[in-house]
């Protein structure tokens, strides 16, 4: 994977050349999704607010572009959308 600029934005969030773009997601079937936020993944199975940044990998959010479900998935698992 070629080496990202990337630079902390708050929050547990970091930027990204493709951040608001579409980018095809090879790990889920080459889906094809808007990208939302650069951003550590939260544990789902949490039943209390999460009030703290999680100390884990950011992953890519993602989501589709009609509207819907966002999805996580690999940093290394994306590319533009033409």
């Amino acid at each position: 994977m070629t080496q990202l600029r990337t630079q902390p934005l708050g929050m547990g969030h970091w930027s990204h050349p493709l951040l608001g773009q579409r980018v095809v997601d090879h790990a889920h079937g080459d889906r094809v999704g808007v990208f939302r936020a650069f951003a550590p993944e939260v544990d789902k199975g949490a039943l209390r607010p999460v009030i703290s940044i999680p100390n884990t990998p950011p992953v890519v959010w993602l989501a589709p572009e009609a509207g819907g479900l966002e999805w996580t998935t690999s940093p290394d698992a994306i590319e533009a959308a033409e």
